[in-house]
């Protein structure tokens, strides 16, 4: 190569190199609470997150994990913002209370997606979410369709929270209308804890000996102290065999599927954790550059509505995963 062709390589590379560093220089931050990283959905969650902001040209600054705790959540929106981000992803956990960090965006001038949590209030740019109703309506057909009657439980996500909210009010409702053979129990929890669930359960089995279901809000967080409890007390018995307990429940983890696989568990409604984050960017960055969201259907087969005044949100598919289906490698949860 020839001195004068290798002194053009050499500085088209390093035009090129000054090129890149100026384009990510120019891309926009944006901050993203994790909600909780205690949580196998959650950690999934994350690792999306940072794969879609690098993908979608997006400078992700250190995501924070808010842990169930909203004054560490509006902190960590005011920590970002205070760090330039243009953008925020929150999952607000206690709907109501997002209004500040709502509000807090708005005179910074910052945009706001939510993701998996609908807040009460705008201003939000969209919603990027599934049909937490039909979660409670798809594990209630699937428990009526296999119990002829008895009792059933509900281990409920933290009823501050709109899915906890929704997910309670579509099993109980859709129990009450299309299965009236079935008794429905229900187990509260704070903050969505494992250790509410177990304890509830156990003191609800001790009192209700011949409970014939479970529906658990969140896998992510019930299913390990569910089924310990279960095996504690020699109920855990596989499907097929007698005396086995249906358990459905929501997140759709590879935890879930091995469960689901080895006849510990019978169905879970698969929450789309890899378009969360791929949509919840992808909103994110066209709300920063000035775009403005309406109702109506989307181009990634999903639906926008309009589910409060000034609140879109995209429901995304959450498809029920059961052993027919459960090696599907078109679920996140078998990537």
């Amino acid at each position: 190569m020839r001195t004068g062709t290798r002194t053009f390589v050499a500085a088209a590379i390093a035009i090129g190199l000054a090129t890149g560093a100026a384009h990510a220089a120019d891309a926009p931050k944006v901050g993203v609470d994790l909600t909780t990283l205690t949580s196998p959905f959650w950690t999934a969650y994350n690792r999306y997150i940072v794969q879609e902001a690098k993908a979608q040209g997006l400078d992700l600054l250190q995501p924070f994990n808010s842990e169930f705790d909203t004054s560490k959540q509006i902190t960590g929106v005011k920590n970002a913002i205070a760090l330039g981000a243009k953008g925020i992803i929150f999952s607000p956990f206690e709907s109501a209370a997002a209004g500040t960090i709502l509000k807090t965006a708005q005179t910074a001038h910052v945009a706001v997606v939510a993701v998996d949590v609908a807040p009460s209030a705008g201003p939000v740019a969209i919603v990027v979410r599934a049909n937490n109703l039909a979660y409670g309506e798809k594990a209630c057909h699937y428990i009526g369709d296999h119990v002829a009657e008895g009792a059933v439980v509900q281990i409920m996500g933290d009823q501050a929270s709109i899915n906890g909210r929704d997910r309670g009010n579509g099993f109980r409702d859709c129990i009450a209308k299309s299965y009236p053979k079935l008794k429905e129990l229900e187990i509260p929890t704070k903050a969505w804890s494992g250790e509410d669930a177990a304890s509830g359960l156990d003191a609800l089995l001790n009192a209700n000996p011949g409970i014939k279901a479970i529906y658990m809000h969140a896998g992510g967080v019930f299913l390990a102290p569910t089924l310990q409890t279960l095996k504690r007390k020699g109920l855990l018995k596989l499907a097929g065999d007698p005396g086995h307990i249906i358990i459905v429940s929501n997140d759709g983890i590879p935890q879930e599927f091995d469960a689901i696989r080895k006849g510990e568990a019978d169905a879970t409604v698969s929450q789309p954790a890899d378009l969360y984050a791929k949509y919840g960017i992808m909103y994110l960055k066209q709300a920063i550059e000035g775009k403005k969201f309406a109702a109506g259907p989307t181009d990634h087969d999903s639906t926008i509505v309009e589910v409060a005044p000034g609140v879109l949100e995209d429901q995304l598919a959450a498809p029920l995963v059961t052993k027919a289906n459960v090696d599907d490698k078109a679920f996140w949860g078998n990537l």
